[in-house]
């Protein structure tokens, strides 16, 4: 059995027919008219508004205003519909608890080596050798077998893998992209012991950073949204309550730096201190390549974990690039 606060039907249909517009208004929020319709940034992503119901360009999924509140402001249903309602509570009751089924997540299938993720990540982007490895070696990253993506990998607590973030690594690919079923909450992400944690958009933006600033890096806590999302970074302080202060390091551009800012101001309400770091370029990366990086390394021995699961003791197998 379990206790959860109780609300008329009236009371939910109150909530879900919220106007978003007015809702987005009151909470300061810019909006731009389209037709009959409205557009809000989350970031650098279009979310279409139309009464109280949204559909996000990107994510290609939508709902009412409780989904709304849920989604982009980081609420559980009873937070979303006590913000929606404001006084109008609703009444605590004990009953068995429901659970949604939840479709599975798998990860794309490896390939069996990594010749062409490690050319593009050390060579191409520039990402220090020793960083890689330390990544790799934990299964966070590696090669798809049917693309050749370089896949990023998100565990939950428990060390299941929960998202899959993937870029492509020929030389003139631009896809980007997330596997099925991935959990936003769980994207790349590495916990360290201090109390400092690092926020970027993307993976390769993460890495890059780490490379310029590697001393002691294993020490601090990193996070790629995969996006400009939240998301990751709210269940990273949830896992991890030694986090004291949070960096935001967004792109160099007008959606990252309002996304940084709306994230700040959401920190600064929740009483944790947070600082903007913001790269002299468009992103880390850039950077990165015009401090002219590490001599990529082109011959160098590599080990790949056997399993999808990590385990420190589990055994590698190495091959020459």
């Amino acid at each position: 059995m379990s206790t959860y606060i109780h609300f008329t039907d009236e009371q939910k249909e109150q909530a879900r027919q919220t106007d978003l517009v007015s809702l987005l208004e009151l909470q300061g929020e810019t909006l731009k008219r389209s037709g009959s319709e409205y557009e809000w940034k989350d970031g650098s992503q279009k979310v279409t508004i139309r009464g109280n119901l949204w559909f996000h360009q990107y994510d290609r999924v939508g709902g009412d205003a409780i989904d709304f509140v849920r989604r982009f402001y980081n609420k559980n249903y009873v937070e979303a519909m006590e913000f929606l309602l404001g006084d109008c509570g609703g009444t605590l009751i004990t009953s068995p608890p429901v659970v949604k089924e939840q479709k599975p997540f798998k990860l794309p299938p490896r390939n069996d080596n990594m010749r062409r993720v490690f050319a593009y990540l050390n060579i191409t982007r520039r990402i220090d050798k020793e960083v890689l490895y330390t990544f790799v070696y934990h299964k966070m990253i590696y090669e798809s077998a049917k693309y050749h993506n370089a896949v990023f990998v998100g565990y939950d607590k428990d060390g299941n893998p929960r998202h899959a973030c993937m870029r492509g690594t020929g030389s003139n690919s631009t896809y980007k992209g997330n596997a099925p079923n991935s959990q936003p909450e769980y994207s790349f992400h590495w916990f360290g012991s201090s109390n400092q944690l690092y926020l970027f958009e993307a993976p390769i933006d993460m890495l890059s950073f780490i490379s310029m600033y590697k001393d002691n890096w294993e020490n601090h806590s990193y996070a790629a949204s995969c996006s400009v999302s939240d998301r990751v970074l709210f269940q990273c302080l949830k896992d991890n309550p030694n986090i004291e202060k949070v960096y935001i390091c967004f792109d160099n551009d007008e959606p990252g730096q309002a996304a940084a800012n709306r994230i700040g101001k959401k920190l600064s309400d929740m009483e944790i201190q947070s600082e903007n770091l913001i790269p002299l370029h468009k992103d880390w990366n850039e950077d990165r390549l015009a401090a002219g990086g590490n001599e990529p390394h082109f011959c160098a021995d590599f080990f790949i974990p056997n399993e999808d699961k990590r385990g420190d003791e589990e055994p590698c197998q190495a091959f020459q690039l």
